[in-house]
């Protein structure tokens, strides 16, 4: 019989650090002895886990199934050990958070390395992704989710909301014509966000009174695939971007770009911290939603009044 939690444990050590040689060293043992654990594992559970090559570690899709299990297991266990020697107060070992790309470079980050400032005992797997994560199944503790919820089985708390808005350079805006209407956007440079084509259709909620949504035909003069690229395009004077806000807050901030047509706005897209309900047990989740929660909700406060631009003073 073989130490199941022992080589759960070496299995999730050797992915936390990407090779077999490192989760050796991580845990005083030989690499021969690594890769003995994992075996006597994958032949318990009867498939392979992880495919090994010398530069790297492969889930299986029965591996990726089965991580997410042992992580949980793993941290249910530390944290019964902590709890039976008084420990369970304070956040300790590995807390896996993830973020779409943007936010979490450009907002969350620094508050994740503030967390691990004031918690020495905590390590943070960051994993910045630009699709829908299973939390349960990924094996990953918080998630901030920029959209509607649609799982109830996950406690979500709310940060703020975030608009999509359209934004241009005062440079721009000193060239051509602030817009008026949204139908002005047909005959000015646009930078469009892939998936597009040659002409985009920009959607715009219907007039008060109204059903339908009305619509423009935009030709962008920019089409890239990443986000970041639009905004510097549109520092740099090339266009009107259609874009959420917090990925232009810290632009707006400093004057690089101004927000156009507030009135057409679509409604808010709420912003959530999410963990599951046996995650939020654990006192390492517990401590960074409330940490980054409050914190979060400051950045949110601070940046409400993100300038609404109606008129510009000095622009033709």
């Amino acid at each position: 019989m073989i130490d199941r939690l022992d080589t759960m444990r070496v299995f999730v050590t050797a992915l936390n650090e990407g090779s077999l040689a490192r989760a050796g060293q991580r845990l005083g043992r030989s690499p021969a002895a690594i890769t003995r654990a994992i075996a006597a594992l994958e032949s318990h559970v009867g498939t392979i886990l992880l495919h090994r090559t010398p530069r790297r570690l492969q889930l299986t899709e029965a591996g990726e199934r089965y991580v997410a299990v042992c992580r949980h297991v793993l941290a249910q266990l530390d944290e019964a050990d902590r709890s039976a020697t008084g420990e369970g107060m304070v956040p300790h070992g590995i807390l896996t958070v993830t973020a779409p790309v943007m936010f979490g470079t450009r907002i969350l980050r620094p508050i994740v390395g503030e967390f691990l400032s004031k918690y020495p005992a905590v390590q943070v797997r960051y994993l910045l992704l630009n699709r829908m994560t299973n939390l349960v199944d990924e094996g990953i503790d918080v998630g901030l989710r920029i959209a509607p919820l649609q799982d109830s089985a996950l406690i979500a708390l709310k940060i703020g909301e975030v608009r999509r808005v359209l934004c241009a350079s005062p440079a721009y805006l000193a060239r051509r014509r602030a817009p008026e209407t949204i139908s002005d956007l047909a005959g000015h440079d646009c930078i469009a966000i892939e998936p597009t084509s040659a002409e985009d259709i920009w959607s715009f909620p219907p007039l008060r009174g109204r059903k339908m949504a009305r619509t423009v035909r935009v030709r962008p003069r920019l089409m890239v695939n990443a986000d970041e690229a639009a905004v510097s395009a549109a520092v740099d004077g090339e266009g009107i971007v259609r874009i959420l806000s917090y990925k232009i807050q810290q632009e707006v901030l400093d004057g690089k770009l101004v927000i156009l047509l507030p009135d057409d706005q679509p409604p808010p897209v709420p912003v959530h911290l999410i963990a599951s309900e046996h995650r939020l047990a654990l006192t390492k989740v517990r401590a960074f939603m409330d940490f980054a929660g409050e914190r979060l909700r400051a950045s949110f406060r601070a940046t409400e009044t993100l300038a609404p631009v109606h008129e510009l003073r000095g622009v033709a």
